[in-house]
């Protein structure tokens, strides 16, 4: 018995030295983080009809903060692919699933009323929340400020979220964001008051910042959602889409800043 016992053992350890062996010893320097952007979304839906649409549905997000109490659940790991971006473009990259975190906020979005659209405003404790995951996030993963971008940054046709209230200025002020300066603003405001630039202008200052957006120099739909997209972020009192002397003013301004 006791041989049979001994010959058992030599086997298994014979069969554990021939399994996989992997050196860990060596670490290449040439390699970053795969997360590139934090992608902001609103949930339209209460805390509990997000859980259940972003665990057991066909979407998903790295993150959900609730609205009341602004509680943070971590859904997907960071280092696993979220359901969160759809069809997108940021940058000349698309889609974006593979290469960013996703991060939704418990909110209703938007309803229609007779009087018009009306939007639900964040509260204040989700904001904080907020603020403290995106600083943690962008450490770890060393990313630069300006890689916090709106789901409307990267699907402008088909998406307004985090929408028209989502307070991008504390983000700016918290480090997080470029912000244009308002005096230059004001500046370049005057400057294109007196000659407003061409669609083609506006087309191509808008991919610069990052949009896909269509080179025709034609003032068509899309180049509209584009707009209004980038007006919702800095210019949230009025985002009709339409080309102005402060839009240009803030497109110039911003697109002149340190990456």
């Amino acid at each position: 018995m006791k041989v049979f016992l001994l010959s058992v053992l030599m086997f298994l350890v014979a069969g554990c030295s021939t399994g996989l062996r992997i050196d860990d010893s060596y670490t290449s320097s040439a390699q970053n983080s795969r997360v590139q952007y934090i992608v902001l979304h609103y949930t339209s839906a209460d805390l509990q009809r997000s859980l259940q649409l972003l665990t057991q549905g066909e979407v998903s997000s790295h993150y959900l903060i609730g609205d009341k109490p602004a509680t943070v659940y971590r859904l997907v790991d960071e280092n696993r692919r979220a359901w969160h971006a759809g069809v997108s473009q940021w940058q000349g990259r698309t889609w974006l699933n593979g290469t960013t975190i996703g991060i939704e906020m418990v909110n209703q979005g938007f309803r229609d009323t007779p009087a018009g659209r009306v939007w639900q405003a964040y509260t204040d404790e989700q904001i904080e929340a907020l603020i403290l995951l995106l600083k943690d996030i962008m450490q770890r993963h060393n990313l630069a400020p300006g890689s916090i971008i709106a789901h409307s940054d990267i699907a402008p046709q088909r998406k307004s979220d985090p929408g028209p209230l989502f307070p991008w200025k504390r983000l700016a002020d918290a480090g997080l964001m470029p912000w244009p300066d308002a005096a230059q603003v004001a500046r370049q405001q005057a400057y294109f008051s007196s000659s407003l630039p061409s669609v083609q202008w506006f087309q191509e200052q808008l991919q610069h910042n990052g949009y896909e957006v269509p080179q025709t120099g034609e003032l068509d739909k899309a180049t509209r959602n584009v707009i209004a997209a980038f007006q919702m972020k800095y210019r949230p009192a009025r985002y009709d889409g339409q080309p102005d002397a402060e839009t240009a003013a803030l497109l110039r301004v911003l697109n002149s800043m340190p990456r």
